[in-house]
């Protein structure tokens, strides 16, 4: 299983980022997939799942401003991040699978840093 995670960057307060993570080593197109993020000193966050079938969730703390998205030809999974606060800076990861109660046990990649600054 591998699973390759880019788009962070630097930006400002409001802005937005997309964010993606390229599958392999897995039939990606049948597991339910999700993003979770650790900001300094915190634990591993749940932020979004998606299944198979395109059906999302969010966490209340970005439900409104986030979008998970999938490309099950492509392998790929994507989070749409708009309206960016301080507060979601953080290492982003996609994982393979996992509750959001027990994502830190979740199969993930390396991240991608996401900074909101002004």
């Amino acid at each position: 299983v591998q699973l390759v995670e880019s788009g962070g960057g630097l930006v400002q307060p409001g802005g937005s980022l997309r964010l993606s993570c390229t599958a392999s080593g897995f039939t990606f197109s049948i597991h339910y997939m999700n993003w979770a993020r650790q900001a300094p000193g915190k634990g591993l966050e749940w932020v979004s799942g998606i299944a198979s079938d395109g059906e999302a969730t969010y966490a209340d703390s970005v439900k409104g401003r986030f979008i998970i998205s999938r490309d099950n030809g492509k392998n790929t999974l994507y989070l749409e991040l708009n309206n960016l606060q301080t507060e979601d800076t953080a290492m982003y990861y996609c994982t393979k699978g996992g509750l959001p109660e027990t994502i830190a046990h979740a199969i993930r990649g390396q991240g991608t840093q996401v900074t909101v600054s002004s």
